[in-house]
């Protein structure tokens, strides 16, 4: 199909990317050449925006009902308290990080994906790829070995750090491999010293010792092995982790059975632009970096959501903007840059050899980290709630106290901005939003939510604002309007 949009790679990211696609009516093809489905955990947390945007589709409450809801992350030092930060003041509708392992993420996404009729192709691989102006021809490998082309609108790589996607663009991966070695895995446990509503993080002159805790007896466990070596890194048998705990951890905690392991180097890669032509890069095909704060998979699924709506615009022919598509790259390639450059600075932090330094580090962050404005930005940051586009192409003329390009607070019990089976424009006001629905009735829906002042806002089908005029000027968003799309 002329028009369909073909995703390579089910996980987290492609599942998001599809469903997201197919509840706004664009037909969809997700491939990936795995012959199953994951069974390892992978990542494990899903913040607060992802959740908040999740919730447009209605598959927020489901992962939920799967996870681990955890209010408070610690910072320990030679057995010492350094910080503690409560999750539970985020200004969000889910003020706390969700411990659940991949596989439930997926298979959440699956089930609200069937629901609109499409299931993953398992078993399929991309061998390449020909665009041009009008469409894209894809060549495909069948599970039975049979090969053939197929005509596709856009393609999108969700393939992962080694996206054969990006090799096959010849996109540069620019960046570096740290210098340390590293394994993590999933436990059984007792004797943890903190509820499980609390993550903790243990320095250590070694190295440091990271719990996610998904379940009272459950955890991801996460800890350095040593500098690299020519030889790559094998995981930790359960002994070998045990004896790492005994050393690094508070002592009195027992593994008790293993689920999963594996280890790692740190890459920190981006790519030098997430578009080229009708193909598009999300994930770990754009960006990879330290798994410290837990943002890859969030980070990907929000660079599917980014450019779903956009894509779904286009292709049903309500959105005419060549921006529309550019602004992907623009927007979300920041964030990843900002993202790659906190897990890196909070691993170096936590990976500091000197003994100095380490004395150093525990006293400055002791009284850095609580001062209330550093827990905010830094809470703010890793739930990505602080996460804007304030130099999108995007973003229009804009009065008040807030910023174009920043994320509108959803409330909760209110039906979420980019619900639905089209992706609109809200207009929040009085008469000058219906107004401009009424103008724009493909692109723009009216609601009465209002700050309580006499602004007009525009809120994109991602919940950021887009513009925000004087209810009497509504007027001059009619402009800012016929350059994104159709009018009736």
């Amino acid at each position: 199909m002329k028009d369909q949009v073909l995703i390579a790679g089910a996980g987290p990211v492609g599942l998001t990317m599809a469903l997201e696609l197919a509840r706004y009516g664009v037909p969809v093809r997700v491939i990936d050449k795995i012959p199953e489905a994951t069974h390892t955990s992978r990542a494990v947390a899903v913040w607060p925006r992802t959740l908040e945007l999740l919730d447009r589709s209605g598959a927020a409450a489901d992962i939920i009902a799967v996870g681990n809801k955890v209010t408070v992350a610690n910072i320990l030092s030679g057995g010492r308290p350094v910080a503690s930060f409560a999750l539970d003041a985020l200004p969000s509708p889910y003020p706390f990080a969700l411990m659940v392992p991949q596989y439930e993420t997926e298979a959440v996404l699956r089930r609200h994906l069937a629901g609109h009729g499409v299931k993953p192709d398992l078993g399929v691989e991309l061998l390449g790829f020909e665009q041009d102006g009008d469409g894209l021809s894809a060549r495909l490998r069948e599970p039975d070995g049979t090969e053939r082309s197929e005509p596709y609108a856009f393609l999108v790589a969700c393939d992962g750090a080694h996206s054969m996607v990006r090799h096959c663009l010849g996109l540069d991966f620019q960046g570096d491999t740290l210098g340390l070695d590293w394994t993590q895995g999933d436990f059984h446990l007792s004797g943890y010293p903190f509820p499980s509503s609390q993550m903790a993080i243990f320095w250590h002159e070694d190295g440091p010792l990271l719990f996610f805790p998904m379940a009272p007896d459950r955890a991801r466990i996460i800890t350095s092995l040593g500098p690299s070596t020519a030889t790559p890194p094998v995981p930790l048998d359960q002994d070998a982790f045990q004896k790492m705990i005994d050393a690094r951890g508070p002592g009195g905690i027992a593994l008790t059975g293993t689920e999963w392991v594996s280890a790692f180097r740190i890459n920190e890669r981006q790519v030098e632009n997430y578009r080229s032509g009708r193909v598009f890069l999300a994930g770990d095909a754009a960006h990879i970096h330290s798994p410290a704060g837990g943002q890859g998979m969030n980070t990907g699924m929000q660079d599917a959501i980014n450019l779903a709506w956009k894509l779904a615009l286009v292709i049903r022919g309500i959105g005419t903007a060549p921006a529309l598509l550019d602004s992907y790259d623009l927007e979300r390639r920041p964030v990843g840059a900002l993202v790659i450059a906190a897990s890196g600075r909070m691993t170096r932090i936590g990976t500091l050899a000197d003994h100095t330094l380490q004395h150093v580090r525990d006293f400055v962050a002791h009284i850095l980290m609580g001062l209330s404005p550093v827990q905010r930005a830094l809470t703010g940051l890793m739930a990505e709630v602080s996460i804007g586009y304030p130099d999108s192409p995007l973003n229009g003329p804009f009065r008040g106290e807030a910023t174009a390009g920043s994320r509108v607070r959803p409330v909760a019990g209110e039906v979420p901005f980019g619900s639905g089976d089209t992706p609109l424009f809200i207009a929040c006001g009085g008469a000058g939003a219906a107004e401009l629905a009424a103008r724009f009735p493909r692109l723009v829906a009216a609601s009465p939510r209002s700050d309580g002042g006499t602004f007009l806002s525009l809120v994109r089908p991602d919940g950021y604002f887009a513009a925000q005029v004087e209810e009497a000027d509504w007027q001059a968003l009619v402009p800012y309007l016929q350059q994104i799309g159709a009018e009736r």
